[in-house]
């Protein structure tokens, strides 16, 4: 199993992306959340720039927010400065839509997206829809060498749902999965869609995205730990279930065990202004830090939410998902804390 480290993307990531690669780690993602991080393709410039060994993906572009042609060139562009090292990861969108108040783009765009970015990357001439008809594009001048679309861009889907996971093994991307929730159900679904599409199942590359805390054991250091690093996952559970866009939005936990916290949550939310954009709110400090007003999060919740524990807990934890067969686990480092990738690094090389 290979492992890789996350950022809510800043320009200071390629020195996290560098320390990771001197670490032995595979990958370096990183988000694109245009209102709550700088652009995703001018700090993974700056890594590519700065790393030589260590991948890079975008985890994960949204088709509504670049165009193809646009997309396609900042990829290329990507891989000519780091050769044979991108990934282009893509979804159909959650924070980056869910900020500007909007929900996920449908399935059918994402398909055709995709494959009008992946056509261009090809170097082939393809048909771009857009507001005011199909036009034929492609790179114009690709000998000129100006940008990479030589050497290979493997696909990455963001896949919850099962036609999202069908859709993955159409296409024969790779498989980007988030949260440590349910992690061996989800991988079990996509493994039967992946063999549905007529699939070898081992030829399927699964990444389970997590944050996470590794605590030494003493108490009021630890509490303090695993809200920076970890609670900041945990509030995302709960912004998903306030928003009233997108499939997932405006969802009912009344018969869970976390009814009672939701509520009190949700009555926060409500007095958010202004009130036609709530989202403005909801989602500020996104996947960085709890803020002040969620109380709901608590030390002992995040911990049943994300993967915290002990080295040595979390080395068991770690086996049992690559047992599961996931083929790659993703860090996300938060804002602050990036010196965490050293604790990692420990945890990873004891799996």
């Amino acid at each position: 199993m290979k492992y890789s480290v996350a950022f809510a993307s800043e320009v200071d990531s390629w020195k996290w992306a560098k320390r990771a690669e001197e670490l032995g780690f595979h990958e370096a993602w990183f988000y694109d959340t245009q209102l709550l991080n700088p652009d995703v393709f001018v700090c993974m410039a700056l890594a590519a720039h700065e790393t030589s060994r260590i991948r890079l993906g975008t985890g994960v572009l949204v088709p509504s927010n670049r165009i193809e042609p646009v997309a396609a060139n900042a990829l290329a562009s990507l891989n000519k400065l780091a050769p044979g090292r991108i990934d282009f990861g893509v979804g159909t969108g959650f924070t980056a839509r869910r900020t500007m108040g909007q929900g996920a783009v449908s399935l059918k765009r994402t398909r055709r997206y995709i494959e009008t970015v992946q056509g261009m990357l090809d170097g082939r001439t393809v048909e771009w829809h857009d507001t005011d008809g199909t036009h034929k594009v492609r790179f114009l001048d690709p000998d000129l060498e100006l940008v990479n679309i030589v050497d290979e861009i493997p696909l990455w889907f963001s896949a919850f749902g099962p036609k999202a996971q069908r859709l993955t093994a159409e296409l024969g991307a790779g498989w980007l999965n988030f949260g440590v929730m349910n992690t061996t159900e989800a991988l079990n679904a996509m493994l039967t869609a992946w063999r549905e599409a007529g699939r070898d199942e081992s030829s399927l590359e699964s990444n389970l995205f997590f944050l996470g805390a590794v605590l030494s054991g003493e108490q009021e250091s630890d509490a303090a730990r695993i809200m920076a690093q970890a609670g900041p996952a945990t509030s995302v559970l709960f912004h998903n279930f306030a928003d009233k866009v997108g499939a997932m939005g405006g969802s009912n936990l009344q018969a869970d065990s976390l009814s009672n916290v939701l509520a009190d949550y949700l009555g926060k939310h409500d007095k958010y202004e202004p009130a036609d954009a709530r989202y403005l709110t909801n989602h500020k400090g996104h996947l960085m830090y709890v803020r002040p007003e969620e109380t709901h999060v608590t030390p002992e919740l995040v911990k049943e939410t994300s993967l915290s524990g002990t080295h040595d807990e979390l080395v068991e934890r770690l086996r049992a998902i690559q047992e599961a067969g996931y083929s790659q686990v993703t860090v996300q480092l938060v804002h602050g804390h990036e010196t965490a990738l050293e604790d990692w690094a420990s945890v990873f090389d004891a799996v």
